[in-house]
């Protein structure tokens, strides 16, 4: 080994963690009431810091970090620490240590960022200010600490980072594009290898799918020696575990027990970054989920977080939701469709105590959703929101886009209309976000300019004014902040050099582009419409999408056309190639597949139909035809 170490000490959890959190600063006081923390002793051990770099709240209603946490600490030779940003304490002098054992970041051998939103790469550079790192890796490769050791090696991945990772590429030694759990492994192997040294455990994974290592490959897919990344994605989710191994109650989900029901989507709304990222759609086993439900009730658990792209699509929500309200759950659920909604859902979640009902039409006028792929109809959703009201949910949450491609006033209009219809339907509270659309990276609209701040701004106070005198409560976010993220989802390495000007809780608009100015680079170049088919900044990336499909979907939306979705058991169908042969034909011919009824092949959107729907029409055929052989195929 590289680094000979006695992989020596015992590890040991505690369900509660006062004794070391004492004056230790807001995150560390927290852990007094943690519940599953591992603690282990740094006797030659791997030692891993694990950062969603976001407050403790934040951080710790994420999923994807606690479940990197328990894989970082499942051998008992690699130590897993965490990290959070905590505002102001780098300007009042607070050191930065890690929760379990107060160890400063430079200590450790890897620190590993998770990274769900592009405004946390602020906080990226300022915990490695912090920590007193060098932030870019080219500064980090060509020094060493005061003590003679190398510095950590630094690795990022997660939804904000794997399909555009070129703002942050150069604060990075390697970045994961997809998901990890297959990744994680074997980055652990190599780092027991070659962890002091850096250039060959670099070389190493520069060779492997999934990982970029910016100062090995070039981004410029003009650049002679271009290689594009390719994705990483799990094939067989329920060979993994997806639900909380943390609980506290400083969180906005407090010692409620996440499990991920379901990874992707398969609906295709052309704006959504996660409908892409995480294709093809699958799920976890019924069996799997109530076993990890009973587990959490048994200890004291009660309230179940359904986490997914879209809950109501997994293939049994029904019987899912039916017997969690039977062992005494209370359900909340991360988000829902409505074409159709899930009954059994919403009544199991109402007598679970859930106050508050969220859908999302995204756009007031049919017109508009289609040209963003949304498919649900008005007469579902107000069937959804009459639901709301039947079964006494205290608020309804409506998200909405304003600044769509192709919006117009009666689109706007529209959109008061039907939130109006709404509040005709529902007698309670109502709460609207009006969030800006901005631009993301491997989705259709990745070339679509934003709308500007003022038409963005103009439009939030038309929504206003007409609905917050009908008692509804009207969010919207900042257009100005919405630039900020544009720029950041769209952006090139040379962004690094304008995150680095932001000092320290300095960050303000007018910071940002004006350190944007100061380095030469125009707002308008990022957050403008762009012609289809120049170079792109994340061209290094392969997302398993293919470009061509996003052409032809950009090209529908001009229409105010729907297009394709994927089928609901994510098989027969090769059309946006994110999918490989074995999988996309892993059922063989039509008749083999779960439910035959579910025509093979890319489906209209329209024509998506979950599968608790397509099995009620195969049990009607099956008991009216009884000798039926032939599938049924849905036009």
């Amino acid at each position: 080994m590289a680094k000979d170490k006695a992989r020596q000490g015992q590890s040991r959890t505690h369900q509660a963690a006062g004794h070391r959190a004492q004056g230790a600063g807001t995150a560390r006081a927290t852990q007094r009431d943690e519940q599953g923390a591992i603690y282990k002793d740094w006797g030659g051990r791997l030692a891993v810091a694990l950062t969603m770099p976001n407050t403790y709240y934040v951080g710790m209603s994420s999923l994807a970090l606690q479940l990197l946490y328990a894989m970082f600490n499942r051998d008992d030779d690699v130590l897993c620490e965490r990290f959070f940003w905590e505002k102001g304490a780098a300007q009042a002098g607070k050191p930065l240590l890690s929760l379990e054992n107060e160890r400063p970041a430079a200590d450790f051998d890897l620190w590993a960022f998770t990274i769900s939103w592009e405004m946390d790469y602020f906080h990226v550079v300022e915990l490695l200010r912090h920590a007193n790192i060098p932030p870019l890796a080219a500064d980090r490769a060509n020094s060493r600490q005061w003590n003679g050791q190398p510095w950590p090696l630094l690795i990022a991945g997660g939804p904000g980072v794997t399909m555009n990772p070129e703002p942050v590429a150069p604060f990075f030694d390697a970045i994961l594009i997809g998901e990890g759990e297959e990744a994680v492994p074997q980055l652990i192997e190599l780092c027991r290898e070659d962890i002091d040294d850096h250039t060959a455990l670099l070389a190493e994974l520069d060779g492997r799918a999934g990982w970029y290592v910016p100062s090995l490959r070039p981004s410029n897919r003009h650049h002679p020696h271009f290689r594009k990344v390719e994705r990483l994605w799990v094939r067989n989710l329920p060979e993994f575990a997806t639900d909380s191994q943390l609980y506290t109650g400083d969180t906005e989900f407090s010692n409620m027990h996440l499990m991920e029901i379901a990874r992707g989507c398969g609906r295709g709304c052309r704006f959504c970054l996660a409908g892409y990222v995480y294709r093809p759609a699958r799920e976890q086993p019924l069996e799997r989920l109530l076993a990890s439900a009973e587990a959490a009730v048994a200890a004291g658990h009660r309230k179940i977080g359904l986490v997914s792209a879209a809950v109501s699509d997994h293939t049994q929500i029904d019987e899912l939701a039916t017997a969690l309200e039977q062992m005494g759950a209370s359900i909340s659920a991360s988000s829902m469709r409505m074409d159709p909604i899930s009954v059994p859902l919403i009544k199991a979640m109402a007598a679970g105590g859930t106050q508050n009902l969220t859908v999302a039409p995204e756009a007031g006028s049919q017109r508009l959703r289609n040209v963003i792929n949304k498919t649900q109809t008005e007469e579902q959703m107000m069937r959804a929101i009459s639901l709301a009201q039947e079964f006494n949910f205290a608020q309804l949450k409506l998200y909405f886009m304003v600044g769509h491609p192709t919006e117009t006033d009666d689109d706007i209009q529209a959109l008061i209309d039907f939130t109006l219809e709404a509040r005709k339907r529902f007698k309670r509270r109502i709460a609207i976000n009006a969030t800006p659309f901005v631009p993301k990276a491997h989705t259709p609209f990745q070339w679509e300019g934003m709308a500007s701040t003022a038409d963005l701004r103009s439009r939030q106070k038309r929504i206003h004014m007409a609905l917050a005198r009908q008692g509804v409560d009207v969010r919207a976010d900042a257009p100005d902040w919405a630039e900020v993220q544009a720029v950041l989802s769209r952006g090139d390495r040379r962004l690094a050099e304008v995150l680095l000007a932001i000092p320290a809780g300095g960050l303000t608009v007018r910071s940002f582009f004006q350190a944007m100015e100061d380095a030469g680079l125009e707002k308008d170049d990022y957050v403008g419409a762009w012609a289809v088919g120049d170079a792109l900044p994340w061209d290094v990336v392969q997302s398993g999408v293919s470009e061509s499909y996003f052409h032809y979907e950009l090209k529908l939306a001009a229409r105010d056309e729907t297009g394709l979705s994927c089928p609901p058991d994510s098989a027969g169908c090769l059309s946006c190639h994110a999918c490989d042969t074995e999988w996309a034909f892993r059922y063989g011919n039509n008749a083999n597949r779960p439910i035959p009824a579910a025509k093979g092949g890319p489906w209209r959107a329209q024509d998506w139909q979950p599968w608790s729907h397509l099995k009620r029409e195969q049990q009607i055929v099956s008991s009216t035809h009884p000798t039926t052989v032939s599938p049924i195929e849905l036009s």
